[in-house]
């Protein structure tokens, strides 16, 4: 009779809506359908689904286990990764309460919403400066802030207690209650309380514990890896943007997690700002401005926001982009080499690996002022990539090269390869596949 609740035009659900929960699974294995936890969940979803609804709509859902591992790239990060079905709970939570918290956020906060992200961030950060100093013909400074382990130190009872009181007074929904049980149980769970190590403990070690789970303090900290946390981290500085925006009237303001940017044409106000928001920080939120990471210079020296250098009239990626980069390239080089050592050459998996790996730092990199940069890595790292691969004219994508020959080594270059739009020399050092 359970499965009937999502064909009856009659049923009035007073929890979770099955067809939500549906709404929700197929978001969560979106680009995830591959992975080992979400093809054991798709066996039986529909069975596994209903359970899930059952449970939620009868408070007898608990989250389950996490996985614990460390991440290098592009930093050093500790993640945990939810069960699939908790994360399809993650997703449905966030459904139900983004509409209402797009409208709460103010419109230069960045991160985890739908038509913004960092290169949104990037284009208005440059907006503000060109702005402020009338078009690059006036001083203006840029003030730049980060807040010192800031996923690590979410005050748990303080973040409950600001989205209790707004789902209360702005959620519309027939299931609040269900809704605010879900994110207490979403945000009182220590996954360090129940988890699995991936890896090993010594992958932990030169990680900061600043940036650890398994030494934040008591009813602090949210699991980085999660949908839920990403949205709620951004809800819980919501109060910090507003007293930017609105109290202070700050107009060049933004922020992406937890990176702050201010652009103003008098350096003293910006250094009058810092305490100020020190003391919002710590009394209204129990966080603290990073000491070390507090920037503030004139435009014109640049300024280093998401991954990217801001001067004035370009943008170029920083210096960490272009070494990992470099370093992926490498990688790929070593699995050719293998490869061809062994005298079979790289298989199409790790082909197309190498492609997307290469496609992705492109497609990053082709937003900003990288063309020379993009030509010339690619010019100088792909070492024997060029006997399975082309690239096009603006070196920005890599494609693999039709099975059949492209005759460069003829000079009968096939125009629909365009292999020889970076220099057929390359090309011709080497046989053709």
């Amino acid at each position: 009779m359970t499965q009937l609740r999502l064909f009856d035009p009659d049923a009035t659900p007073v929890g979770v809506a099955l067809e939500d929960l549906f709404s929700a699974y197929y978001a969560c294995r979106r680009g995830k359908r591959r992975t080992h936890n979400a093809l054991a969940f798709e066996l039986d979803y529909e069975s596994q689904l209903v359970r899930l609804c059952d449970e939620i709509n009868d408070g007898a859902y608990r989250p389950g286990r996490s996985v614990a591992f460390i991440v290098d790239e592009p930093v050093k990060r500790e993640i945990f990764a939810a069960e699939f079905r908790d994360r399809v709970v993650h997703h449905l939570l966030i459904a139900k309460l983004n509409p209402s918290f797009e409208k709460a956020f103010i419109y230069d906060s960045y991160a985890c919403r739908v038509g913004k992200g960092t290169l949104f961030g990037i284009r208005r950060v440059q907006r503000f400066i060109r702005e402020c100093s009338v078009n690059y013909s006036s001083d203006c400074y840029v003030l730049k802030l980060d807040i010192r382990g800031f996923f690590m130190n979410i005050n748990i009872d303080v973040l409950y207690g600001r989205l209790e009181r707004f789902v209360n007074d702005k959620y519309r929904g027939q299931d609040r209650e269900v809704v605010l049980r879900l994110s207490r149980q979403v945000l009182f769970t220590r996954p360090v309380d129940n988890c699995v190590i991936k890896g090993d403990r010594r992958d932990w070690v030169g990680l900061p514990n600043s940036k650890s789970l398994f030494h934040s303090p008591l009813r602090c900290g949210l699991p980085i890896g999660n949908l839920s946390s990403q949205v709620f981290a951004n809800f819980y500085l919501n109060a910090l943007d507003h007293f930017v925006k609105h109290d202070l009237g700050v107009r060049f303001y933004g922020r992406y997690v937890d990176d702050l940017v201010i652009v103003h044409r008098d350096r003293e106000y910006l250094l009058s700002l810092i305490g100020v928001l020190r003391e919002f920080l710590q009394t209204e939120l129990a966080l603290e401005l990073h000491p070390d990471k507090i920037y503030l210079q004139h435009y014109e020296k640049g300024v280093n926001f998401l991954g990217v250098v801001i001067k004035p009239h370009r943008v170029y990626v920083g210096q960490r982009t272009k070494g990992n980069f470099v370093a992926a390239i490498q990688h790929h080089n070593a699995v050719l080499r293998r490869a061809e050592n062994s005298g079979v050459g790289p298989t199409l998996f790790e082909k197309q690996a190498f492609v997307a790996t290469v496609n992705s730092y492109l497609g990053l990199m082709k937003h900003h002022n990288t063309r020379r940069l993009r030509y010339r890595t690619v010019r100088r790292e792909f070492d024997g990539w060029w006997r399975y691969v082309y690239t096009d004219g603006n070196t920005s994508k890599v494609s693999l090269k039709p099975s059949s020959n492209c005759g460069v080594r003829s000079g009968l270059c096939n125009p629909s390869f365009r292999c020889g739009t970076l220099n057929h020399a390359r090309h011709e050092n080497y046989p053709n596949p």
